[in-house]
This record gives C-alpha cells, sequence and structure tokens, in this order.
C-alpha cells in the first residue's frame, strides 16, 4: 500500500480508471471487473462525473451510476476509496462555485455515498476566479462531502496559484496531481510538475499510463489502430522511437515472463512522484497484466535502458 500525498489515504499502488464503465463495459462486465479488483487487493477507482457523456447515447454519471450501483449492492464503501471530478459534466460545466457545489451533490447522489475520498477539478476554468473555486472546494471538505482535493489538467503555473491561494487562506489544499504521463509522453511532467509534486508532496496518478493502449504492444502499424477507439492518441506514437521503446518492453517483459503493459505500468512506478498509475480496461482478462506492474521489480539496468530509449519524449 502506498499513501497519497499528505493525505490519510492509503491505497493500492494501481488505481483503476473508470471511464469504461457504462461505455465499452457494461454494468454486469464492469461489475467482474471491480471485483477482480478488489480481490486483488486494489481499492482506489477513479471516475469523473461526465464518464460517458461522449459516448453515443450517454448523457454523463454512467460510470459514477455503475460504481455506486457496486459498492451499495456489495456493502463496502468503507473498503473503497472513490476519487471523481467536476467540471466536464454537460449539466455542470466549469468550476464556478454553485456549480462545484451543485455537481459534488449530483456524483454523491449517483455514488450512494455521503463523501468522496478524492475530488479532483477536472480542468482549469478561465472564466472563474480561481479564488473562488479554491474556496468551494474547501467549502466542501469543511461540509464532509469531499475529504480531499486533486487537480487534473491545470497547467503547472496554475496548480501554484491553487496552492498559493490555499495556503494564504487557509484552505484545504491539494494532495493530488492526475497529469498526462507515460513512456511516451514525458516531457510535460518532468520538466513542468514534477518539481511541484515533490516540492509540495502531491501524490501523483498518472493517466494515459498506457498511452492509449500503444504501450500494450498491439500497435506496431497503421494498420493496427485504424478504426479502433484509440487511434487518434495511439496513432501520434508510431513512430521510430515510440517503436523502439516497445521493442524494448517487450524483451523486457519476455525476460520477466509478463505482459508488455506490466512493464510499461512498473517503470511508472519507479518516477519521482508517482505514487499510483491509472488504467482501465473494459474486459475483465485484460486486468491482471495491469496488476502484475505492482508486484515486478525492475532492474536498474532494465529502468535504465527505458529511460534512454524514451528520452526522445522527454525534451
Amino acid at each position: 500500500m502506498t499513501t497519497i500525498g499528505n493525505s490519510r489515504l492509503d491505497i493500492f499502488p494501481f488505481a483503476l480508471g473508470g471511464n469504461t464503465f457504462g461505455w465499452t463495459a457494461d454494468e454486469t462486465e464492469s461489475f467482474e471487473i471491480l471485483d477482480a479488483f478488489r480481490a486483488a487487493g486494489g481499492n482506489l477507482v477513479d471516475t469523473a462525473d461526465s464518464y460517458s457523456a461522449f459516448a453515443p447515447g450517454n448523457s454523463g454519471g454512467e460510470s459514477e451510476t455503475i460504481l455506486g450501483n457496486w459498492v451499495a449492492a456489495r456493502g463496502i464503501r468503507d473498503e473503497v476509496t472513490i476519487a471523481t471530478k467536476v467540471g466536464h459534466h454537460p449539466e455542470h460545466p466549469g468550476l464556478a462555485p454553485a456549480n462545484v457545489r451543485a455537481a459534488a451533490d449530483a456524483s454523491l447522489k449517483r455514488l450512494q455515498s455521503d463523501h468522496i475520498d478524492l475530488y479532483y477539478a477536472h480542468s482549469d476554468d478561465p472564466e472563474t476566479p480561481l479564488a473562488e473555486t479554491v474556496a468551494a472546494f474547501d467549502e466542501l471538505v469543511r461540509d464532509g462531502k469531499v475529504r480531499y482535493v486533486g487537480l487534473s489538467n491545470f497547467s503547472p503555473d496554475r496548480v501554484k496559484e491553487w496552492l498559493d491561494i490555499a495556503d494564504a487562506h487557509g484552505f484545504d489544499a491539494p494532495v493530488s496531481l492526475q497529469p498526462h504521463y507515460n513512456l511516451v509522453h514525458r516531457a510535460e511532467y518532468e520538466t513542468g510538475y514534477a518539481p511541484i509534486a515533490l516540492e509540495h508532496n502531491l501524490g501523483v496518478l498518472p493517466y494515459y499510463s498506457l498511452a492509449s493502449g500503444f504501450l500494450t504492444g498491439k500497435y506496431r502499424s497503421q494498420d493496427d489502430v485504424t478504426g479502433r477507439v484509440r487511434e487518434r492518441m495511439a496513432s501520434r506514437y508510431l513512430t521510430d522511437a515510440g517503436l523502439a521503446v516497445v521493442d524494448a518492453l517487450g524483451e523486457i517483459a519476455t525476460a520477466h515472463a509478463v505482459e508488455i503493459s506490466t512493464v510499461a505500468l512498473a517503470w511508472l512506478l519507479t518516477r519521482p512522484g508517482v505514487v499510483a498509475p491509472l488504467a482501465s480496461v473494459s474486459r475483465i482478462e485484460q486486468l491482471p497484466a495491469l496488476l502484475d506492474a505492482t508486484r515486478l521489480t525492475l532492474t536498474d539496468l532494465e529502468v535504465d535502458r527505458l529511460t534512454g530509449l524514451s528520452d526522445a519524449f522527454a525534451a
């Protein structure tokens, strides 16, 4: 187990993404995935109020609803750490105080819970003065509706501004960052966010930790991604440098008798500030390889090899 930043949230060092629930995994499949995750020791499930408004026929909140139904059906609210987000739901866009309060209440209802363990501002809202947003999140903490605050998709400068406002006014400070970070997307985190995370002891839970499936090794040509849900994202990594990283992952995976994705997540767990990578699955058979990352110890030579080959993505 590991602790998220300055919080008292002790979590398994892999976080299950809930964006597939109600999208590429229906409720029955989602329950199976969640049961298997919990049976393996997992306890942090990450969702958002907007998941999955982007899918045809959905309006947002589907993932929270399924997660809430599962927790209620199993009677395990105190055994699960729930992270969700505000800012992108079609009915509750942005981070204006009234919207943050209304969105939190809507999330709590869908989650069938009286509190959210970790509540993220999903992305910056330049239309709302940041001090008002910070105060609104602090109010949720003081009211007991939220235990801890996190930030996602804020620029490094705005993360620092949030921290400064919280410090100046005695507001509850964020304990977590959720940045885009993986072997083939390094520069943004390592140059901008890592110094802040380390200085302020912010627990980092990277999203896109498998680069939209590219770091599973299943995409090695444009033909492999054409027509796939993640085609736009995965295609950008189909370069000589990207494929060299995947080849090395494959060799290291073979040496340890694990999957390529296992090695990619294990590398993330060696990085400064990272407490748990985030990844989601649509089928239960995809889960074991991700869980295995928490038990795999890479050698220094293997870490150095992967880091060196991915330096092209660190500049």
